[in-house]
């Protein structure tokens, strides 16, 4: 089957249209596929529940909100950037250490970059280590080279079978196959840590992504159980609690064409998957649908 064709209409005109890799996987094999499983791309931040494991394992002291803003790409509402800095505070650290550096757009404060809950669990978990702060984000400090072995372990790979890059907060960010990130989240919660992940998850989805249109945050509410993380260009990764692991990826990168995908993998009704697109006035000119 070829990958999953989402177009983007205007009136009765077609002016885009995105091709949307996906695979289903359970018990260590493929059960579902639109496009190629094995396309590599960058796990991005989709990875996130999975380099918040050392956090779940080695500080029994971090609560919920806190693991959950840790597996966050957040957009610095009141409560997120309140949970980051309450995992920051714990760490202990301040903002000045915080290696993610400001977001355009979001002001100085450094706790207002969507990656910052994952970078205070970074320092978390360097503290409780012993390892020094200053440089934690270097491919070559030893909190990266462990998250490389904990995304390695979880898609049960060799470590020099990932390629690695420099993601947008300045750390390592690792290349796989989608059939082995799915494998990854079909197998997250069973993992070392995975259980405190996924409750956290589960119990707190607004503080992964946003209220209102985020694809992670509203997967978790329409599928009860399951965890879901988005990343940038256009990936999604989730799981569900019976051991079913998915990664869609658009293969233009446009996260516009992931949601009407994701509700056709999933099982989910036509309506949550229709995107509308208005004008300025408010008004419904297009959609975003599986063709």
């Amino acid at each position: 089957m070829g990958p999953f064709r989402v177009t983007v209409s205007r009136g009765s005109v077609v002016e885009a249209v995105h091709r949307v890799h996906a695979v289903a996987v359970q018990d260590g094999r493929i059960v579902d596929a639109a496009g190629d499983p094995q396309l590599v791309t960058f796990y991005r931040s989709s990875s996130k529940p999975i380099q918040a494991l050392p956090l779940a394992r080695e500080r029994p002291d971090v609560t919920d909100v806190e693991l959950a803003i840790a597996c966050a790409s957040h957009r610095a509402t009141e409560a997120q950037v309140a949970a980051a800095a309450s995992l920051l505070a714990k760490a202990p650290a301040t903002e000045d250490d915080l290696e993610c550096g400001p977001q355009e757009g979001r002001g100085p404060s450094r706790l207002a970059h969507n990656c910052s809950g994952k970078h205070a669990g970074f320092l978390a978990v360097c503290r409780a280590r012993g390892w020094p702060l200053d440089g934690y984000r270097l491919p070559d400090h030893p909190l990266q080279q462990l998250l490389l072995d904990e995304v390695a372990g979880a898609a049960e790979l060799r470590r020099d079978q990932i390629a690695t890059a420099v993601d947008g907060c300045g750390v390592l960010t690792f290349a796989l196959t989608l059939e082995r990130m799915a494998h990854s989240f079909a197998r997250l919660a069973r993992l070392d840590g995975g259980e405190r992940i996924a409750a956290a998850m589960t119990a707190h989805p607004e503080l992964i992504g946003y209220e209102h249109g985020a694809n992670d945050t509203e997967l978790m509410r329409a599928r009860p159980g399951w965890i879901a993380k988005g990343g940038a260009e256009g990936l999604i990764c989730a799981g569900s609690p019976d051991g079913l692991g998915i990664a869609l990826k658009v293969e233009d990168g446009a996260m516009r064409g992931l949601r009407p995908a994701l509700a056709k993998l999933v099982g989910l009704p036509e309506e949550w998957g229709t995107v509308a697109i208005e004008n300025s006035r408010g008004e419904q000119v297009g959609e975003v649908a599986l063709a």
